[in-house]
């Protein structure tokens, strides 16, 4: 019994590798179709490829990915964009972005995810969130003024991303996410790359206006239901009204 088990969580490691890595190179392929295959020019895509380096996505599959979003050679994107708007258990608003080549499959398949959460229901609810521009970032110093920081860059707001919130904030570092307008990802992004902070993140998302108050069973139960929905190969985003 325990060398099945062994071998099951192998493959659900293995699986879920897999599906991590899709998700890197479709957000490649997003970038680079959206800013351009340079990443030293474009922000979100220099973040994407790194990000992808850090998970070991083979180098190949990287540029091949870089060159299809950005229409270069044969080969050409045909992802389609897509939102869904519903609610976690609890009544917590959620807005799910999917990346898909076949939205007659893919539309079904996350309203039945939708159906089977416990409490879960899909319904209108964007006027819930704010669609901003996110950057993620991190300092080597781990004083640095994150306030400055979002005053120099031109962002509209800054909160502190302490390392145990994001893997991508190394121990010791200063970590911030700078909210920004929607257009002014690019020039934040750049400005802090410039003056030593590394972007790890660089996106447009939502940010919830309010955080329903939950018990930990509740965010539990809610925290479950959004690893449903993300767990799905075409879930390139889930953005909830949760801290």
């Amino acid at each position: 019994m325990g060398r099945q088990w062994l071998l099951a969580k192998r493959e659900v490691n293995s699986l879920r590798k897999s599906q991590a890595t899709g998700k890197y190179l479709k957000e490649i392929m997003v970038a680079a179709k959206h800013g351009g295959a340079d990443p030293s020019g474009n922000a979100r895509l220099a973040a994407a490829v790194e990000k992808a380096r850090k998970e070991s996505v083979p180098r190949d599959n990287i540029e091949r990915a870089i060159k299809k979003g950005a229409g270069i050679g044969g080969e050409k994107m045909t992802l389609e964009h897509m939102a869904f708007e519903g609610y976690a258990p609890h009544k917590v608003p959620v807005i799910v972005e999917v990346l898909t080549d076949n939205h007659n499959r893919t539309a079904p398949e996350i309203r039945v995810l939708f159906k089977k959460g416990q409490l879960g229901a899909a319904g209108s609810n964007k006027f819930l969130f704010d669609h901003v521009g996110l950057v993620e970032a991190h300092h080597p110093d781990a004083s640095a003024d994150i306030e400055a920081a979002a005053i120099e860059a031109g962002a509209n707001e800054v909160e502190p991303l302490p390392p145990g919130q994001n893997d991508d904030i190394p121990e010791g570092a200063t970590g911030a996410r700078f909210i920004t307008d929607r257009t002014a990802v690019h020039t934040v992004s750049q400005w802090l790359s410039k003056n030593g902070w590394t972007v790890v993140t660089s996106e447009m998302g939502y940010v919830p206006k309010s955080v329903p108050s939950l018990t930990a069973d509740q965010r539990a139960e809610v925290g479950e239901f959004l690893q449903q929905l993300d767990d799905h190969d075409d879930v390139h985003r889930v953005w909830a009204a949760l801290k």
